[in-house]
Parts: structure tokens; C-alpha cells; sequence
């Protein structure tokens, strides 16, 4: 079965515990607190007011703390607004000496004199501190990120402690005791508690600038950047990758790169996975190919003198172009999913070598779309990662219909056909929760509410409505469960990506050498028995928000005994276990013109956004003599997603094989030609005559 995405260690929490947000009237709540002791503590400065200096300042800490705890949101707030915690903690100590200053006698103000210098030369180690640590992080910046490789030699090591890499957290750590002692000093008019503050802090900063200085010295530096470019080529040289998925977008879109790491996997030759974005190197879910992440371009084209092939690109981005000037190497589009959407068919499609669709449909509607793509260019390879999906068993056995709502995100274009969250979610939601034998599971898409505010609002909403039938509802709960904590552990342990939460790029490499023989196994049997064990724990009657990781989309298919969704790929994917569907038609026309306007509803029932059609449709599923489309579904799967003889996985290698020979032999006529250059130019003839004299049987073509 596919793998899926994993949560990493930090993230893990109770699969049956919800999430718990935060309202705006919180968040104000909390950064009004913080404002208030500032003003408090200028207030009990100026009076001057030592009672209110004293608990103004302690109040500020305390504020700060639960901030940080439990509202991080407010701390990026004040940032963006130039108050981050460096200018607060400065004010904060600012405050301090002007109160001491107020306080004090003008014969006493020499005695304050040196806190005051103290002070500033904890500010001056801290500027120094951030100096070397941006150092540091350039020497830890290397070209190429890697994952599944082993990276030995080039000398990497674990990264600096985490509080000297961000300023902000370590003036307000390193600071703490000359607060504390500034404050003392305030309270009991005795300067030694000053100093004392002040000496503990400057002692914590010069240790912390010492561990970072040593990290410049030459022996301590991880590989230059000319060095790790020889080792790269080396590495490219020794491995001979063959065939690799391309891929680049933002931190939501990794579930598009994730659902073809297992059929890449399953490929004969050398496979690889090659990324732009740093960040995207620890989103990858659990693979054993080698990951390689290239951000330059100059890095990037070093590819072109390898033994790389051919590239699957499961979508387009900005940064796609720039691998496809790499003329040693052919390109295959195989998209994220296929579905009716304009996306399904983008102009951009025809600047890869080939296209491969899953069936028939898919060559049909490009060929409607008129975008330029050539009918000899597009492949049908049929899904691979379809194999997890479990077929047809029948009409629900037991007390409950589970039914999938699992609607997709709102697009670029503002289209509100796309998504049914906003017109219909709720009316859908409230038909289905109505029916005392449905058990819902609501899974949205990752990027539902990213352009549009009515689609987060209204998502949630659709929770809450959830979560509110949910406490309406009783009956027996499984026990503990103790078999998927069991799974969660090994699991984490054999997926760890992350490493120890300090830890930087560097080390995580570092951490993440090639994986030990038979581990994609293990990881797929851990994935399956967590599986088991999350459905089994879960109460037969409970409504459920899928947002996590896990259980991933096939799973849900799976539990599944009708989806209800959009027009988009989940649909074309659930057609291969046979089950009932229904589409929610948001798009403003009738229903004949929506099953004409998007062919994979032919086999659906449509509903509208009044969700009228709920009952019926539960009707048709319960008593399978109902379901009119039956029929309707086993033709377009096959229409959708090809045939299943021979295997999905078996045809995608076969147009892998295939490129990769067009990829050789556009090599080999490439090579004649140069060849045929240099024996002109060592023949001493013109220019033009070169061009005109014959390549061979080699160069033709």
C-alpha cells in the first residue's frame, strides 16, 4: 500500500483528541495582557513606583512565558509589527534603568553608572553573538540537502544549541538574570544584585559566543561549497541515477510528490527525487530512493553531464522550467491526480516530452482542450498508486453508512463550481448528521480556505457541526488503544525525519544516511497495522475530522461506503473500488449541462447545494437494487484509469523504459554530431561546410 505522510515526533498527538484553536477574542485577550504590564511598567518607572515597577516587570515575564506557550500566533504579530522580543526585552530593561535612575539620589547615579554599562555590554556580546551565528549558518549552508545518502565526507556535524540561533530567544534567556537582578537592585536599593544579574548574564554570553567561534575554526567547518559540488559529482558518477521525480512547490503541496514516491520506488534502475526547496527535503513522506535538493540553478543543470534519463514531474511550477533546459534528460507530466478542472489539461503540459494520463478520458480532454499537446505525445499508464484501494464488498453490514465527504479547495481562479465547502458544505453536512445510521468522516482538502476567507470560515463551521453531533451521540468506546500506540512508535521510529528539535539541515543529513536493507517493507507493514489499529479504536457511531496525516485518503476510501466530493481527482480515484459517489454541483448550471460540462460525473449521483438528494442517495447505497449507476461506474473507470490488465505499476515502467531508450538514443545522435564537428574542425574545414558535411549513421535522425 502507498505510504503515507507521517507525522513527525513533535507533532504526534491522540488521533481521537481534536485540535484545539484559539478565537481572536483569546489572542487579544493575550496581547492586550502583555501591553498592559509595558504600560504598567513605564507608569511604575516614571512615577516613580516600586510596588508597580516590580509587579509590572514580573507580569511582563509572566506574559511573555504564557505567550510563547500557548499563543505564538500574537508573538509573529508583534514582529510583524517591530515589536519582537529583542525590542521588548530592550524596553523591558530600558524601563528598569529609568526607574532606577528615578529612584535614585543624584549622589547615587554614579553608583548606578556602571549597572548601566554593564547592561550595555550584554547588549554589545549579544550583537557580537548574532554576528557569528550568521557565520556559522553560512558555513552550514551547503548547495546540495540531501536525504538516504550517505554524506560521511564531508565532515557534517551536529548544529549549534538552538537558543544561540535565534536572537530574539536568547536576549530574552542570556538577559534574564541582569532583569532579574536590575529588579532586585529596584527592590532593595542594593547594586550588588545588579551586578551579580549582569555578571551571570555576560558569563552566559561570552560561553555562548565561545561554542560558536569554535564552530568557525577550520577543522570544525563542515565541506566547502566548492567541495560538496566535487562530492555531488561524485556521488552521481558512483550511484548513475536513471530516472527521478522533479519536484518544487510550497509546504502544503508535498501530498503531490508523496503519492508517487512508492510507484517511483517499485521502478528497476537507480531512481532519485530531486527538489528545489530546502524546507521540502523533511516534507517528503517515508522512501528509501535517495533525495537529493538542489536550490541553484547552476547546481540543478550539473544533472545534465549524469546518467539521468528521464523525469516525472507531478506538477508545474515557476522553477519547472528551469530543469527543462537540460537537453540530456527527457520529461514526462504525470500530474497529482486528473479530474475535469481546467488543471487537468493546462497549456503548460506541452513542454515535457510526453504526457502520461491514467486512460482514455484524459487523452480525450486534451485533445477537446485544444492546448497543443499532441495525441502521439500523451501516455496511458493507468494510477499506480491505486492498488492500496480496496474493491466493492456490498451494501454496509453493519448499523452505520459511512459516508466520505472529502470536498476539494477553492483554486486560483475563483471559479465557485470548484469547491462545494462554500455553497453547499453545510447543507450537506447537516443532511447527512440528520440520518441517525451515518457515521461521517469530513476530510478537506490541505488547502481549503488558502485564497478564500468563505471557504476556511466556512470549514469551520462544517467542524463544529461535527463535533456538536458528536456530543449528542453515545454507545460503547473500544478500549484503550493499545496496538496503535504500538504502530505510532514504530512508525515514528522507522520514518524519524526530523531528528532532535534543534537540529538543523546539516545535521539532519547527517542523520539520514542510506536507509538499511528491507525498511520500505517494514514502514508499509507499520503503515497498515496502524491502520487496523486506529479504525479499531475508534467507536463504530463517532463522526470523524480527518486533517492529519494519517489516515490517509485510500484509508478513508476504504471505510468508505459512499464519497461525496467534488469534480476532482478524488472522485476519478475512488472509482476504482467500485463504490458509490454523488458530486455536489456548486457550479450554477443545470444538472444535464454539469454531467455534459464534466464527464466524471456520468456515473454520479448530483446534488444539489440544497443537498434535497441526500436521502435518496443513502436509500440507493443501503439497498444496492436503488444504485441506477452501477453499471455506470464500472465503464468509466475504465475509461478514467484504463484497464486493469496489465497493472498500472507494470505499464508506468514500460513508458519509464521506453523514454529512457528515446532519452539514449537522442544522446547517441548527439554525440555523432559533436563527434562529426571535431573530425571537421581537426580536417581544418570551413565553418559552413562543417555544418553541411554528413554526421553518419549515427547522426541521422
Amino acid at each position: 500500500m502507498p505510504v503515507p505522510l507521517f507525522l513527525r515526533p513533535s507533532q504526534a498527538r491522540d488521533p481521537r483528541r481534536p485540535a484545539v484553536r484559539s478565537g481572536p477574542a483569546v489572542k487579544a485577550l493575550a496581547g492586550g495582557l502583555l501591553v498592559a504590564a509595558f504600560t504598567a511598567q513605564a507608569l511604575g518607572a516614571l512615577l516613580p513606583d516600586v510596588p508597580l515597577l516590580l509587579a509590572a516587570t514580573a507580569g511582563s515575564l509572566a506574559a511573555e512565558g504564557a505567550l510563547y506557550r500557548w499563543q505564538r500566533g500574537m508573538l509573529s504579530l508583534f514582529a510583524k509589527s517591530h515589536a519582537d522580543v529583542t525590542v521588548r526585552h530592550v524596553l523591558r530593561d530600558l524601563l528598569l534603568v529609568v526607574g532606577l535612575l528615578r529612584l535614585g539620589e543624584q549622589h547615587r547615579e554614579t553608583v548606578y553608572a556602571p549597572l548601566v554599562a554593564g547592561l550595555l555590554a550584554c547588549y554589545a556580546l549579544h550583537c557580537a553573538i548574532q554576528a557569528v551565528s550568521v557565520l556559522v549558518r553560512r558555513t552550514r549552508t551547503l548547495p546540495v540537502v540531501t536525504r538516504n545518502i550517505d554524506v560521511s565526507a564531508l565532515r557534517l556535524s551536529p548544529a549549534p544549541p538552538a537558543l544561540l540561533r535565534r536572537p530574539g530567544h536568547r536576549l530574552l534567556v542570556f538577559g534574564l538574570p541582569a532583569t532579574g537582578g536590575l529588579l532586585a537592585t529596584v527592590a532593595t536599593d542594593l547594586p550588588v544584585c545588579g551586578a551579580a544579574g549582569l555578571a551571570v548574564s555576560l558569563l552566559l554570553s561570552l560561553a555562548g559566543l565561545g561554542v560558536l567561534l569554535v564552530r568557525l575554526l577550520p577543522g570544525r567547518r563542515p565541506a566547502g561549497e566548492q567541495e560538496v559540488l566535487d562530492w555531488f559529482d561524485a556521488w552521481l558518477a558512483a550511484y548513475r541515477p536513471t530516472v527521478g521525480l522533479y519536484f518544487s512547490g510550497g509546504a502544503s503541496s508535498a501530498y503531490q510528490a508523496n503519492m508517487w514516491l512508492e510507484p517511483l520506488a517499485k521502478l528497476g534502475g537507480q531512481p532519485v527525487v530531486v527538489l528545489r526547496e530546502r524546507f521540502m527535503v523533511q516534507k517528503l513522506a517515508a522512501t528509501d530512493v535517495p533525495v537529493v535538493c538542489l536550490p541553484k540553478v547552476s547546481t540543478l543543470m550539473r544533472l545534465e553531464h549524469s546518467t539521468l534519463e528521464v523525469l516525472i514531474h507531478p506538477s508545474n511550477s515557476g522553477k519547472t522550467s528551469q530543469v527543462l533546459r537540460i537537453p540530456t534528460i527527457r520529461h514526462a507530466f504525470v500530474n497529482h491526480g486528473e479530474s475535469d478542472k481546467l488543471s487537468s489539461c493546462n497549456p503548460y503540459a506541452k513542454a515535457y516530452d510526453e504526457v502520461w494520463v491514467a486512460g482514455p478520458a484524459a487523452r480525450e480532454r486534451y485533445a477537446l482542450a485544444e492546448v497543443g499537446i499532441e495525441d502521439k505525445d500523451v501516455v496511458e499508464i493507468g494510477r499506480p498508486q491505486l492498488d492500496a484501494v480496496l474493491p466493492y464488498a456490498g451494501p454496509p453490514a453493519g448499523a452505520f453508512t459511512t459516508v466520505l465527504y472529502a470536498p476539494t479547495w477553492e483554486g486560483w481562479d475563483g471559479n465557485p463550481g470548484n469547491t462545494s465547502v462554500v455553497a453547499a458544505g453545510e447543507n450537506l453536512v447537516r443532511a447527512l448528521l440528520a440520518d441517525p445510521g451515518v457515521r461521517l468522516l469530513y476530510k478537506p482538502h490541505p488547502l481549503t480556505g488558502s485564497v478564500d476567507p468563505r471557504a476556511r470560515a466556512a470549514d469551520l463551521r462544517i467542524r463544529q457541526l461535527i463535533r456538536a453531533a458528536n456530543r449528542e451521540r453515545s454507545g460503547p468506546r473500544p478500549p484503550a488503544p493499545a496496538e496503535l500506540a504500538s504502530w505510532s512508535a514504530q512508525l515514528e521510529r522507522l520514518t524519524a525525519t526530523a531528528g532532535r528539535a534543534g537540529a538543523d539541515q546539516v545535521e539532519r543529513m547527517l542523520a539520514q544516511p542510506a536507509p538499511e536493507p528491507g525498511r520500505a517493507a517494514a514502514v508499509a507493514r507499520a503503515a497498515a497495522g496502524w491502520d487496523e489499529a486506529y479504525w479499531a479504536s475508534l467507536p463504530a457511531w463517532e463522526h470523524r475530522i480527518v486533517t492529519e496525516a494519517r489516515p490517509a485518503l485510500y484509508s478513508c476510501f476504504n471505510r468508505a461506503d459512499l464519497l461525496i466530493s467534488d469534480v476532482s481527482s478524488v472522485i476519478s480515484d475512488f472509482l476504482a473500488s467500485g463504490k458509490p459517489y454523488a458530486v455536489a454541483n456548486t457550479s450554477g448550471l443545470s444538472e444535464e449541462a454539469f454531467r455534459v460540462a464534466f464527464p466524471t460525473v456520468a456515473a454520479a449521483t448530483v446534488l444539489t447545494p440544497d443537498a434535497a438528494g441526500v436521502p435518496g442517495l443513502l436509500e440507493a447505497v443501503r439497498q444496492p437494487e436503488k444504485d441506477a449507476f452501477a453499471a455506470a461506474r464500472a465503464e468509466l473507470a475504465l475509461r478514467l484509469l484504463g484497464p486493469a490488465e496489465p497493472p498500472a505499476q507494470e505499464r508506468f515502467g514500460a513508458a519509464v523504459e521506453r523514454l529512457r531508450a528515446a532519452a539514449r538514443e537522442h544522446r547517441a545522435r548527439m554525440a555523432g554530431r559533436l563527434g562529426a564537428e571535431s573530425r571537421g574542425r581537426a580536417a581544418g574545414l570551413p565553418a559552413q561546410r562543417r555544418e553541411q558535411a554528413p554526421a553518419g549513421p549515427a547522426g541521422r535522425g
